[in-house]
């Protein structure tokens, strides 16, 4: 059972996620949390496995939550998924480097909420296309960046096919896209993607797509 704790300020969001993430027998929502303070005093006598943490909120916005959440649990304690509006939102860059596994925008339907959620709880990462898209550009965006190559030698475990879903991936597509693309089907091209995050060491999607960058793995 996947123990998950809602943290938003308003309390129709909060009513509206228990009311889709309740129904799944993988799901347990523990606790639902008004502010990032809150949630953050919550986590000391509530034992959860993933946040889903709204980026916009008033006293500490998601990204500061999240900073200061993981000074205290690691990733492989409690995972984080930052929910936002706009999947372009220069927060959900900020959030992904202060420690959230994955962004899903507000707008997802059911089905792709738990599966974020199941994905980031069993160490994958839920990235929306257009975050994954956002993340390349900003990473583009910051100058020329060399190839590095300790990353490249890190991407030389991949197999051929997982060195092409992986730059898939670094396009922005999702998994289902991927899977179009390719002619296979969308548990290959989650299979595919664990087992780069493994071989290079990146513990999300987000990480993998910058580690690809910085291998020479672009757009």
């Amino acid at each position: 059972m996947i123990r998950v704790m809602v943290v938003d300020d308003q309390e129709m969001i909060r009513a509206g996620l228990r009311a889709i993430l309740e129904p799944s027998p993988d799901i347990e929502v523990v606790a639902d949390m008004a502010d990032g303070l809150a949630a953050l005093r919550a986590l000391d006598t509530t034992a959860v496995d993933v946040v889903l943490m709204d980026l916009r909120m008033p006293g500490i916005d998601g990204v500061e939550a999240t900073r200061r959440l993981r000074q205290r649990l690691s990733a492989a304690q409690t995972k984080v998924i930052v929910l936002t509006t706009f999947d372009q939102d220069e927060n959900v860059l900020a959030a992904l480097r202060a420690g959230a596994n994955g962004s899903l925008s507000k707008g997802v339907g059911p089905r792709e909420l738990v599966a974020g959620i199941v994905e980031v709880a069993h160490g994958g990462g839920a990235l929306s296309a257009k975050a994954a898209a956002a993340l390349i550009d900003h990473v583009a965006d910051s100058g020329v960046v060399p190839v590095d190559p300790l990353a490249v030698a890190r991407f030389d475990y991949l197999t051929a096919r997982e060195r092409e879903i992986v730059s898939a991936a670094a396009r922005g597509l999702s998994n289902p896209e991927i899977a179009g693309e390719l002619f296979i089907s969308q548990l290959t091209v989650k299979t595919h993607l664990n087992r780069a995050m493994a071989k290079v060491d990146a513990h999300d999607r987000a990480a993998l797509i910058t580690l690809a960058y910085k291998a020479g793995i672009r757009p």
